[in-house]
């Protein structure tokens, strides 16, 4: 089979799947006024922490600090017990959507934006802007899209059809020299690389970082990140090009419903709630009707 009839045949088998269902890895706890907790949960794959819904409606105002979630009349706090303020009016219409749309139970593991603000607002590993931006390019260095195999050769090209576009565009796009290598001591990335992509990184404000390197640590990868910042690329896309050779296996041997399925899903469901959470983190305007009205 040609690279490209391959690459069209795991696209086509994936393309039933729409709604991104997942779980992330770990969760915060928020709380939601005085003595009121909710816990989520802190192992991947741990059955999910879920509550009865306690409240009736989901409304946002705007406060000194940005702009509040109120569940009824309870103002919602962090784990840290901090208020819960978000920047963008349209980051807090998100939030408010995901709490909206729960349920008899609140499904915690369902709500990857509350979970970033949450970690955006306590910022539980303290760490400054500098070291986001460090942790992020550091994946430079064993970057998915780099790596390139030696054989089977059906592989290779399709590997090299698919991945180096996007290195082809990263590198017109930013001016830089990145390439790949099928050693596995990885590619050499010019340390000018890493120079122009800091300072690229550095046009994004804190929240936005937080969600970036959120999305690289999904992808395994900064080039599919900035291309899907860049909207070089789809969620769906940028997934399956992170997981090509997983999907090249799966054509070769088939797969495990449930659990290739829920693996696909789960990869989708935090890449597209990161990359949303950067791009409303970086919106300025306000939405001037709201969508969730007492």
């Amino acid at each position: 089979m040609r690279s490209g009839a391959m690459w069209r045949s795991c696209l086509c088998l994936r393309d039933g799947w729409r709604r991104l269902l997942n779980r992330p890895s770990r969760g915060p706890t928020a709380s939601v006024g005085k003595g009121a907790n909710i816990p989520f949960p802190f192992r991947a794959y741990a059955p999910p922490a879920e509550r009865k819904r306690f409240y009736q409606n989901v409304t946002i105002t705007q406060g000194e600090g940005g702009f509040e979630i109120n569940l009824d009349h309870r103002k919602l706090k962090t784990p840290q017990a901090k208020l819960f303020t978000v920047p963008s009016e349209a980051l807090a219409i998100a939030v408010a959507t995901e709490w909206d749309s729960q349920q008899d139970t609140i499904k915690f593991y369902t709500m990857h934006l509350t979970t970033l603000c949450n970690t955006s607002l306590d910022n539980p590993t303290q760490r400054n802007k500098d070291q986001l931006i460090r942790a992020a390019v550091k994946f430079l260095d064993t970057d998915t899209i780099c790596y390139r195999v030696e054989e089977p050769e059906t592989l290779v090209e399709l590997q090299k059809n698919e991945w180096d576009p996007i290195l082809e565009w990263a590198e017109k796009r930013y001016g830089v020299e990145i390439g790949s290598s099928t050693s596995i001591m990885g590619p050499s990335i010019p340390a000018r690389t890493r120079e122009v992509l800091v300072s690229h990184l550095a046009s994004y404000n804190m929240w936005a970082l937080q969600g970036i390197e959120f999305v690289v640590t999904q992808l395994k990868s900064v080039m599919l990140t900035l291309g899907l910042m860049d909207l070089r690329l789809t969620v769906e896309q940028a997934v399956l090009l992170s997981r090509l050779e997983e999907e090249y296996q799966i054509q070769k041997w088939g797969h495990v419903e449930w659990a290739h399925d829920y693996e696909l899903r789960e990869l989708r469901a935090r890449t597209a709630a990161g990359t949303l959470f950067v791009h409303l983190c970086s919106e300025s305007t306000t939405v001037k009707h709201k969508l969730l009205q007492e």
